[in-house]
């Protein structure tokens, strides 16, 4: 396994209670909807991603707490991957009601991949209407995923001018939808566009997603509404966009972030997954199970060089593996990825190693989580 490449935030306890008062009034508060239709991996790591601001305090909200009035704590929310028609059904009308009044006021939401497409105003699908767009190919969803390339345009540089020198950036991308304008009153402006060709996966067509609005942005009432059909909070070095977004709903200042987070030099290259890669990957995870050493390190090497989507879950076990060099690697595994819900696990891993090289290097990888 190649040495870190990346030191991480701090992992900051940033999570309150949706009912819970704060005397932080300054710090802006942001609510995470965790709901049935949400991805799990895709909920933690949009948490994660907020708390690298540290103006800002995050927490997971469900239907019921929006039904019991949470939306009267934040300032705003983010809708995160997983499925969109579900979190819809999840919510309720009466919730639907409430988020739109929310914006309405002057608050913000921020969608994401599945998210983005709740926003839409797409024919013959459950969705708020909120945004001014409308995904089109719906029945090609499975398109693919993989890091996909995007150009940000004057507009989105100005909301993310550490990327304004970049021609290209990359970011990873998981069968979000491909959006054209909706018949509708709203009017978005686009801040970046899909470079991107994503379709072997599922046998979609080609030419569908490049050209295509990667992050869009509108008014809604008083409020804003941020929409992005990637997913910056799972990639390494761009985790930062979430927070982002979430000022520029609010009209808030652009803040600074770490040097160690803001790292869009980590990727130069587009790796979109084919089926041969596919059933590569799915492969490895027996290896990864039954593997021999030799065997597992392969295997974590080949998946963090296509950034495997799944496999930063699948390593977690590996911390408590039986050999040390293993859970050497599943730790630098996790650090390299930026997958900070799992520092609790590096912690443990960490006290309960026994040997002493081994116990060193999963030290430093808990230290660039902890930023010691």
């Amino acid at each position: 396994m190649k040495k870190l490449l990346f030191s991480l935030l701090v992992f900051g306890s940033f999570m309150y209670s949706c009912s819970e008062k704060t005397n932080k009034s300054n710090l802006i508060r942001v609510g995470v909807f965790d709901g049935h239709g949400g991805a799990q991996t895709c909920i933690w790591e949009t948490i994660e991603a907020v708390k690298i601001d540290t103006g800002m305090l995050v927490t997971a909200i469900t239907s019921a707490d929006i039904a019991s009035g949470c939306l009267d704590t934040l300032d705003a929310i983010i809708i995160p991957g997983g499925g969109g028609s579900r979190q819809f059904l999840n919510l309720g009308y009466e919730n639907h009601l409430k988020i739109k009044e929310f914006v309405k006021a002057g608050h913000g939401i921020v969608g994401i991949c599945a998210g983005a497409y709740l926003l839409t105003n797409t024919p013959e699908y459950a969705c708020l209407q909120m945004n001014g767009a409308q995904g089109i190919d719906i029945e090609h969803d499975n398109r693919g995923h993989g890091l996909a390339k995007f150009t940000l345009n004057e507009a989105g540089k100005k909301i993310f001018p550490e990327l304004a020198n970049r021609d290209t950036c990359f970011v990873y991308y998981y069968e979000g939808p491909v959006l054209v304008d909706a018949p509708d009153s709203i009017t978005y402006k686009t801040f970046a566009v899909m470079q991107s060709d994503v379709h072997e996966e599922g046998d979609a067509p080609s030419n569908m997603t490049n050209n295509k609005p990667f992050f869009i942005g509108n008014t809604y009432g008083k409020g804003k509404v941020f929409s992005s059909i990637a997913h910056p909070e799972a990639t390494p070095g761009m985790r930062w966009l979430i927070p982002r977004m979430v000022r520029w709903t609010l009209n808030k200042e652009t803040i600074t972030y770490p040097e160690n987070c803001v790292r869009p030099d980590l990727f130069n290259k587009e790796i979109l997954f084919t089926k041969e890669m596919l059933k590569k990957e799915a492969s490895l995870y027996s290896v990864l199970l039954y593997g021999k050493e030799a065997e597992k390190k392969e295997a974590l090497n080949y998946l963090q060089s296509t950034i495997s989507w799944d496999a930063k879950r699948w390593v977690q076990g590996l911390l408590y593996d039986s050999s040390a060099n293993i859970r050497v690697l599943a730790a630098e595994y996790i650090s390299n990825s930026e997958f900070t819900h799992y520092f609790p696990d590096i912690q443990a891993a960490y006290n309960n190693e026994k040997d002493k090289e081994a116990k060193e290097k999963i030290g430093k990888a808990l230290t660039f989580l902890k930023m010691e």
